[in-house]
């Protein structure tokens, strides 16, 4: 058991080793994947302070290596839960990386404030207590970005199995901005966006296209309709109360 010792809260077992030897280099999946969210993660960001950025839970580097490359940011800091994952971080040789460090998935290694932003992209779906981390968030940034997938769907199947994907929590739009706000932060933007063509393409070949292309379209007609029948992502830029007044 991983226990923070300041407070008892611990990660289990089963979800860290579920994450130690996750990692094993550079994922061609996660390189496509990292695209996307490293485009809403500017997108969203680009008009707050940026020049310090930590990204927790960075998995294997991909989002930090894309930020590096767009020139977004002009020091980059990962934390990791898994020791292999920061091992593939370290490995890629990132220009604007300073730092990763490995962490026990509750307390982060960092002062209060020490960034402009914190990025939790696809996290906390993962995270066995997620407002921990949220608030861990708040705590070491002055703007938290923040993105799920939306697979709280008429899809969604009424009992829980745990798989390698490790998704524990599962999100609507609704459910994932009331989350943020119940931790104290305002919603300063809101963003819901489907996964690229590309992604698609490599995950279940050509014949996906017509999924792809239905999903966007029907974003374009009705996001509340689309969201209750498919999964998209939903990305918030969020603040604390006394960095808006």
């Amino acid at each position: 058991m991983v226990v923070d010792m300041a407070d008892g809260i611990a990660v289990s077992q089963k979800l860290k080793e579920n994450y130690d030897q996750y990692y094993g280099g550079e994922s061609q999946w996660r390189a496509l994947g990292a695209a996307h969210k490293a485009e809403n993660i500017v997108s969203l960001c680009q008009m707050v302070p940026h020049e310090s950025i930590l990204e927790i839970g960075c998995g294997e580097g991909s989002i930090l290596q894309r930020l590096s490359d767009a020139n977004f940011g002009k020091a980059l800091f990962g934390a990791e839960i898994s020791s292999s994952g920061v091992s593939s971080v370290m490995a890629r040789n990132i220009s604007r990386l300073r730092d990763c460090q490995q962490f026990d998935g509750s307390r982060l290694p960092y002062r209060d404030r020490q960034f402009d932003l914190a990025v939790l992209s696809h996290v906390i779906e993962h995270a066995e207590y997620p407002r921990r981390l949220i608030y861990e968030a708040a705590r070491v940034a002055r703007y938290i970005f923040i993105e799920v997938p939306l697979e709280d769907t008429t899809s969604l199947k009424p009992d829980f199995v745990f798989d390698s994907v490790g998704h524990i929590n599962f999100y609507s739009r609704k459910t994932f901005r009331r989350l943020v706000q119940s931790c104290g932060l305002q919603v300063l933007s809101q963003k819901t966006t489907n996964p690229s063509r590309a992604m698609y393409e490599f995950q279940y070949g050509r014949k996906s296209v017509f999924k792809y292309l239905t999903k966007r379209a029907m974003l374009a007609l009705s996001e509340p309709l689309a969201c209750a029948l498919f999964t998209y992502h939903s990305s918030l830029l969020c603040a604390n109360l006394n960095e808006i007044k």
